[in-house]
């Protein structure tokens, strides 16, 4: 069985007890006040949240306990962590990555002790997910949030073009793994590497190597372990060179990948290419997601899987945009009917 998951920040909200009321007891988190939490909706020019005014350390012990104390109250369990500490040095090789890896071997040490078994990352430097439009009308007026790669470009560079080199960046991940890796296995965590959003060659300048299928192939073969692994983030793969030109499907990639690959997902779809995009409701993309769900059944995937980039329905504010509340609950109806449809009714399961 899946760990059906949503993503929360470690704040709570009215939506907390209508997403436990629709069957969703584990939470994806974040880590009050790190990267991720600060850069989410800064990224694409939305208000987002705020962090709370703690002492603690973002990534240290006392404030994952925190969080946890903070979930369980609402009846939430943290299956995985979605933020780290500021890493933009160790993507780009830059002076003063050890202290930043420290930080993040700190936050894995951490995660190990208390229980949680998966920290996804990424190595977008600079950014985080990016798009052009956070308000396209999709089905019954709903919003979607969407991207142009000519407009996305043409703005103003996050570097000056070869400042940052693909394989400067390269050589960075490989020398973040060789560190945080063995201390991943022996705190019994899972790193777990998510897409480029876009999954674009470069951004603004800044070279984007978790892209392509072959980067991701590459990245397993720096460090052969259980504990470097994948963020299956469906909408990002859908988007790759080699899905779109038809050399590859996201079920064939689920099953080439496998469990010992796959800890965690990002269940959703897209319409369109790298160029030009938008989200879509899950129900309504270009991928053949039941077929998603029946290979990772057969793989025995039961890690957390989570929705993301839900529409804006009616009534919503698009403060959030890709994460209001009324189309998380759809969302999370539609997997649960696949996952049930796959994997079967609890009660049939032995």
């Amino acid at each position: 069985m899946i760990k059906l998951s949503e993503f929360l920040p470690p704040r709570p909200e009215q939506s907390w007890r209508l997403i436990r009321q629709v069957g969703v007891d584990n939470v994806v988190g974040v880590l009050n006040g790190a990267e991720q939490d600060q850069r989410m909706f800064a990224s694409v020019g939305a208000a987002g949240w705020k962090a709370d005014d703690r002492t603690e350390v973002p990534w240290g012990e006392a404030a994952l306990k925190h969080n946890i104390d903070v979930y369980d109250q609402y009846g939430f369990t943290l299956v995985a962590t979605e933020d780290t500490a500021p890493i933009d040095k160790a993507r780009m090789g830059l002076e003063g990555r050890d202290e930043q890896i420290d930080n993040v071997i700190t936050q894995v040490r951490a995660m190990g002790r208390l229980g949680i078994p998966t920290l996804a990352y990424n190595w977008m430097a600079l950014s985080s997910w990016g798009r052009t439009d956070i308000a396209i009308q999709d089905r019954g007026g709903a919003l979607v949030t969407g991207y142009s790669q000519a407009v996305g470009q043409s703005g103003d560079q996050l570097v000056e073009p070869g400042q940052v080199t693909a394989e400067q960046m390269w050589s960075a991940l490989e020398y973040f793994l060789k560190a945080v890796v063995p201390e991943a296995e022996a705190a019994g965590v899972r790193l777990a590497m998510h897409p480029d959003d876009p999954p674009q060659s470069v951004d603004r300048g800044v070279p984007r190597i978790m892209s392509s299928v072959a980067g991701f192939r590459r990245l397993l073969e720096l460090a052969p372990s259980e504990a470097n692994g994948i963020t299956f983030c469906q909408g990002n793969f859908a988007l790759m060179a080699e899905v779109i030109d038809g050399e590859t499907s996201l079920p064939t990639l689920i099953r080439e990948f496998g469990t010992e690959k796959i800890p965690f997902v990002h269940f959703r779809d897209v319409r369109g290419t790298v160029e030009k995009f938008q989200e879509t409701f899950h129900d309504d993309g270009q991928t053949d997601l039941p077929s998603c769900m029946e290979a990772y059944h057969e793989i025995g995937f039961e890690g957390a899987m989570r929705p993301d980039h839900v529409p804006t329905l009616e009534g919503e504010s698009n403060t959030r945009p890709g994460y209001e509340t009324l189309g998380r609950l759809f969302a999370i109806g539609y997997i649960r009917g696949l996952e049930q449809s796959a994997y079967g009714h609890p009660s049939t399961r032995s």
